[in-house]
């Protein structure tokens, strides 16, 4: 049975008194669970002292984004190497504001991808469709795109350390959010692309995140589906307040 992962994306917020400020109070609340993976994804300059005041709790740390190469002349890139180096086991990749306001395209996201395996970390990989995309009746193509491409070159075994994240970006940050049934489609769709592209038991074991505004309002009736295997949450992870009913209804599912 796949457990839920919860993994909170602070994205650019937060000061660094404050960040270690929710890792505490994070520790405090769940930092002893066990049958939710948990990850909180800080801003890089923040990572050092959270994935320490963290450390000896159940709570991983996980990096926003990195550069392919293990280093050199790559003036402002974080590297793989470096993230471990201070503690980081997860790395976000592909996320939408990537994509969509930086201008990162799926064969950088699937360069990033292989390098952070080859590093030794574990993927958040990010896909979803855009609203013109969804209302033109594309989500299949594009999310499949994206899934097929981002994956290129990975292996079968390397896929136990991969975590999909579906974030359709007409919900992310606007207030809206997919229907639990609009969401277990699109994971059910990947879920099956999964499997020809390698085999059913990859495919069964893969954890497959939602992501897009989620909140603890919606959370658990989302969770509860069975093909939804989590969540990236954005806004919600930034107080404990919001973070730790998310956590909650994802233990409440009994899927473990």
């Amino acid at each position: 049975m796949r457990k839920q992962f919860v993994a909170g994306n602070w994205k650019m917020n937060l000061d660094q008194e404050r960040s270690l400020a929710l890792a505490a109070e994070l520790r405090k609340q769940v930092g002893s669970v066990e049958d939710v993976t948990l990850a909180v994804c800080p801003p890089f300059v923040y990572l050092k002292g959270v994935a320490e005041a963290l450390a000896g709790s159940s709570i991983v740390v996980g990096a926003q984004n990195m550069y392919g190469d293990p280093g050199g002349a790559f003036t402002g890139e974080v590297s793989g190497p470096m993230l471990l180096d201070v503690g980081c086991r997860y790395v976000i990749l592909g996320h939408s504001e990537r994509r969509h306001v930086l201008g990162e395209g799926d064969r950088l996201i699937n360069t990033k991808v292989l390098a952070a395996l080859e590093f030794g970390l574990k993927p958040i990989v990010c896909v979803g469709e855009k609203l013109e995309q969804r209302d033109a009746g594309r989500t299949e193509q594009v999310v499949c795109g994206q899934v097929e491409s981002v994956l290129h070159g990975v292996g079968r075994r390397q896929m136990a350390s991969v975590t999909l994240a579906y974030e359709p970006v007409w919900a992310i940050g606007t207030g809206r959010t997919a229907t639990p049934e609009q969401a277990e489609e699109v994971h059910v769709l990947i879920r099956c692309l999964v499997a020809d592209l390698f085999d059913a038991d990859v495919a069964e074991d893969l954890i497959i995140q939602y992501g897009g505004s989620v909140k603890p309002e919606n959370a658990g009736e989302l969770l509860a589906r069975e093909n939804v295997d989590g969540a990236l949450v954005g806004g919600a992870s930034l107080a404990a307040q919001t973070f730790v009913p998310i956590v909650e209804a994802a233990r409440s599912t009994g899927k473990d």
